[in-house]
């Protein structure tokens, strides 16, 4: 590609990792251009982050790309919080997905990528983004890139950072990235082992360090965890196979005949959030929003979770479409979320480098309660798994407890005209826009209410017009009646459901909000 100074995008997203692809996808779905300027020539081989949690799977999954992830994955269906041996059990979650997935970050981006493109985004390898420039009160970012064939330079009307901890749009939109630099770290190697253990998931812990051990697809192992050798200085290099062997025999004994290593590396616990998520026409996602240690694999998931949330207010704002302050809402719902994703692994660092006699009692308690306490134990789930994730619910909004907190797939009879049919909620946001669920079961009836648009349910409007707020634009509707019960769903007469899989608002019973 030559100089193409001057050319005009819609949005540019600057990242092609998980997050920059799927934000990339979410825009396309809501009818917006979209490149992405990658900085590498080819995909790396090795993958860092590898854990797909629940609430990321459902996301997946109301986007229908879910099926490659769950016939590739490694299903476990237990996780950590601490690296403590007590595992959560995820089969008490609320989900169609109980389990998290191990596939390598390579693949996610390889399906992600191919997720992308299909959707119609443009994907640009080689092009590093060196600077931007935005005007005050101006409609364009000006975007510096120097691809293959030398420097040029693009506008467009947002661009989205996603290119992780280093991140150069956050440093030219003059973000600040705040928090306190690494004194824990810990290691990781990606071996072939000869004696493997019988679970798909080990957790060990001891005076002598921590590990956690996990089946990846492709006959490999990754290991990971820290020692107290890793605490307070930085050791120099990566590990060694004979030094990953060394310090393993040291906590659990035996290395299970481990060769063969295809990676292995050292990360610590710097840990910082950006200051504000947007700059005028500029927005982080991701790791350039938030850095943490990769204490129970969240950090690519909190990233997705941005980008799903993103995607349509952008959109939507590019469109025209977009109601007052929407754009600023995605700061503000998540920034509270990364800095709980912050706080959770710093509590958990605490946990995995506990090594002295109290810290090791320490452990031993919160382990204790997650065995022996399933409200505790399932509460710690849905927090690392996403599925507690509530925001406030929007101004002007009906105060129900649903509002503002993830949907489950309902299960739902629906009255189609001329046709009758079972879906799951999931299938019904596939569309990418707001879902009008009349839960009165009637039948067809009046013309769709202001803003509602066409599609299978056209001609359903509230059940209950009293306190609902007007419709977005492009809403589809659908009458339907529940097949199966849902905590905090018994009573709901009517409830709108944003793209993003979250109760805008809902009218009913005000029953108990699910926990």
């Amino acid at each position: 590609m030559g100089n193409r100074a001057g050319t005009e995008e819609e949005v540019i997203v600057v990242g092609g990792g998980p997050v920059g692809l799927w934000l990339a996808a979410e825009l396309r779905l809501g009818g917006v251009s979209v490149t992405v300027l990658e900085a590498r020539e080819v995909r790396g081989p090795h993958s860092r982050a590898l854990t797909v949690h629940p609430r990321t799977i459902e996301n997946l999954a109301f986007r229908g790309a879910a099926e490659p992830f769950l016939s590739e994955g490694v299903r476990i269906p237990r996780g950590h919080f601490g690296g403590l041996p007590e595992l959560m059990d995820f089969s008490a979650l609320e989900t169609p997905f109980p389990f998290t997935l191990a596939i390598p970050q390579a693949r996610t981006e390889e399906l992600l990528e191919a997720h992308a493109r299909a959707a119609g985004a443009r994907i640009l390898r080689g092009h590093q983004v060196t600077g931007l420039a935005q005007e005050a009160d101006a409609d364009r970012v000006t975007v510096r890139v120097t691809g293959p064939d030398g420097p040029y330079a693009l506008e467009a009307s947002y661009v989205v950072g996603c290119d992780g901890t280093r991140s150069a749009v956050r440093g030219a939109a003059g973000i600040d990235f705040p928090g306190s630099d690494a004194n824990v770290w810990g290691w990781l190697g990606d071996v072939v082992l000869d004696d493997p253990p019988a679970d798909v998931g080990l957790s060990v812990s001891g005076p002598r360090g921590g590990l956690l051990a996990v089946r990846l697809p492709g006959g490999v192992h990754r290991f990971v965890g820290v020692a107290p050798e890793g605490i307070g200085t930085a050791p120099a290099g990566d590990p060694t196979l004979e030094e990953l062997r060394a310090t393993v025999t040291g906590i659990i004994g035996r290395d299970f005949g481990m060769r063969d290593p295809v990676w292995l590396s050292r990360f610590g616990n710097a840990t910082r959030q950006a200051a504000r998520y947007r700059a005028g026409r500029v927005l982080l996602a991701g790791d350039a929003a938030h850095m943490h240690f990769p204490a129970g694999g969240v950090g690519l998931n909190v990233g997705l979770q941005d980008a799903t949330n993103l995607g349509w207010k952008l959109a939507a704002t590019v469109r025209g479409t977009a109601s007052a302050g929407l754009l600023d809402s995605y700061h503000d719902e998540r920034h509270p979320v990364g800095a709980e994703l912050l706080e959770s692994t710093r509590a958990q660092t605490a946990l995995m480098t506990a090594f002295s006699a109290e810290g090791q009692a320490l452990r031993a308690f919160i382990g204790g309660r997650i065995a022996s306490v399933p409200a505790f134990s399932k509460d710690l789930a849905e927090r690392l798994s996403g599925l507690a994730v509530a925001y406030p619910p929007a101004p002007g909004g009906a105060a129900h407890p649903l509002a503002g907190r993830r949907a489950p797939d309902l299960a739902l009879d629906l009255d189609r005209t001329g046709a009758d049919g079972a879906a799951g909620l999931f299938t019904l946001l596939r569309e990418g826009r707001h879902v009008l669920l009349d839960l009165t079961g009637a039948g067809p009836g009046a013309e769709p209410e202001s803003g509602a648009g066409a599609g299978p349910g056209a001609g359903a409007g509230p059940a209950d017009g009293e306190g609902a707020p007007a419709l977005p634009s492009g809403t589809i509707p659908y009458r339907a009646r529940l097949v199966s019960a849902h905590p905090g769903w018994s009573g709901v007469r009517t409830a709108l459901v944003r793209p993003d899989g979250h109760v805008a608002w809902a009218l009913g019973a005000a029953l108990p909000a699910p926990r």
